[in-house]
């Protein structure tokens, strides 16, 4: 079967394909510009790690179990890398605390550099044996 019947798909989706938005919450103004700041925080630090080339991004989307943060990292070459942030009530009231801020900032610089590692590879000889 190719997903076409009405019980493919999520299992939070309806027959028609719409999502059941009584179980979706949406952000209120504040609790909206707190997980921006959070995110922009882990934007810029992440920023530090890296060099100018790389491109960093944050926004917030609507995500399958309600509204998830985004933090993106487009090296020189290779692949862009991304990590995505799902925030529980407590942590919209209070913020993104500053160790998961700084755990995903670090693991983003690090697979962004290897990104480039791995697409510069082949092209790079070795300088010394």
């Amino acid at each position: 079967m190719n997903g076409n019947t009405p019980y493919a798909g999520r299992p939070d989706a309806t027959a028609a394909g719409q999502r059941a938005s009584a179980d979706i919450p949406e952000l209120s103004a504040d609790e909206r510009r707190e997980l921006r700041a959070g995110l922009d925080t882990v934007a810029a630090r992440t920023r530090e790690f890296l060099p100018d080339e790389y491109v960093v991004g944050a926004q917030i989307v609507a995500g399958t179990n309600g509204p998830e943060g985004t933090i993106a990292v487009q090296p020189p070459v290779g692949p862009a890398v991304s990590a995505g942030f799902t925030p529980d009530a407590e942590e919209l009231v209070d913020g993104i605390p500053d160790e998961d801020r700084d755990e995903v900032a670090h693991q983003l610089a690090a697979t962004a550099a290897l990104q480039v590692k791995q697409a510069v590879e082949d092209a790079i000889a070795p300088v010394a044996q």
